[in-house]
């Protein structure tokens, strides 16, 4: 299946070069300017993974990405400057995946890409139905994930969970009790080498924690081993 790519920059010769990368690794690349042109395009085709332009005229990426939430599951990479740190935070928190700082180098941009597309289509995006589990049931207290099915349920309710929180959730469940450092989540979950990732791993366990747990600020089960990283406990 050929994915189609969604790339969203107000300056063309970055939308030039990125094109030029990703049709060369056999993508359908779709271009727009500023985020209400790629609101509008996601709301009359079908788009697998959104390239989007922090800084823009006419709406900005992150009001975009909000927009774009409410009609799309597929993965937004942001591409910022390494000056915009407070603006890819609040990204991630809005909903993106990940963020791309420039100038980038060629292949980390395919990188992301190829890793972005695979989690989602492994979490049954729109690419196809999910690939057949081999990792089983794992609970702790009244918290089950069932990679089987791809569900995660509290008290028996399901919890919903984009796919790279499920993705985070799956290595601490599968592997209770073990700490691993943000690097080490990153490069498992996201799929490429860590740099300077702290930041954004912590956006994502906020947002599972606040899914998962009573109170978040007390929680049971996703616990900060701090100076160390995150681990899931496992509870009778």
């Amino acid at each position: 299946m050929t994915h189609t790519v969604l790339i969203c920059d107000d300056d063309d010769d970055i939308l030039a070069a990125i094109e030029i990368y990703l049709s060369q690794e056999g993508y359908d690349v779709v271009r727009a300017h500023d985020g209400a042109e790629a609101v509008a395009i996601i709301e009359r085709q079908t788009v697998h993974l959104i390239l989007l332009d922090v800084m823009m005229p006419v709406m900005d990426g992150i009001t975009a990405a909000v927009r774009i939430r409410r009609l799309t599951n597929a993965p937004i990479l942001f591409l910022s400057a390494k000056s915009e740190d407070a603006d890819r935070i609040l990204g991630l928190t809005i909903g993106g995946d990940d963020y791309i700082t420039k100038p980038f180098k060629p292949a980390e941009l395919i990188a992301r890409v190829k890793a972005a597309l695979r989690r989602y289509a492994r979490l049954g995006g729109v690419d196809g139905p999910p690939q057949q589990a081999t990792q089983g049931v794992w609970t702790t207290g009244g918290l089950t994930l069932d990679d089987n099915r791809k569900r995660v349920e509290l008290d028996g309710e399901e919890v919903p969970l984009t796919a790279l929180e499920y993705a985070i959730l799956l290595l601490l469940m599968s592997n209770m009790d073990r700490v691993f450092s943000s690097a080490q989540i990153y490069e498992a979950v996201w799929g490429v080498p860590a740099f300077d990732v702290a930041k954004a791993v912590s956006v994502h366990i906020r947002h599972i924690r606040t899914k998962i747990e009573i109170d978040p600020k007390q929680p049971l089960y996703l616990k900060v081993i701090y100076g160390l990283g995150y681990k899931v406990v496992k509870l009778a």
